[in-house]
């Protein structure tokens, strides 16, 4: 009796994408009808480091164009930057 070789079998190789936390990633600060000019600056200031300078033109940026990109780094301090910004209610998003 003789053995017959086994079907050749395909293989597929499926690469696993995970989300490097060193990666580069982008803070999307949102507009909203409920906060003030100065409640947005001074948590500009506290979650970001920036001056005061910078942050009334992020905060305007906001205003005008309904976003703006506020923070670019590791997804480590995105998540760090949002949750300060966050804990006065302002909406973000972090893009990957």
């Amino acid at each position: 009796m003789e053995l017959e070789p086994k079907e050749q079998q395909e293989i597929e190789i499926v690469e696993d994408r995970k989300t490097d936390i060193t990666q580069a990633s982008r803070v999307v600060l949102y507009n909203d009808n409920w906060h003030t000019f100065d409640e947005v600056i001074e948590q500009l200031i506290k979650a970001v480091n920036c001056t005061y300078e910078q942050a009334r033109s992020f905060a305007f940026e906001v205003h005008v164009k309904g976003k703006a990109i506020v923070f670019s780094g590791s997804l480590k301090s995105c998540l760090k930057v949002t949750s300060i910004l966050e804990e006065i209610a302002l909406h973000t998003q972090i893009i990957t």
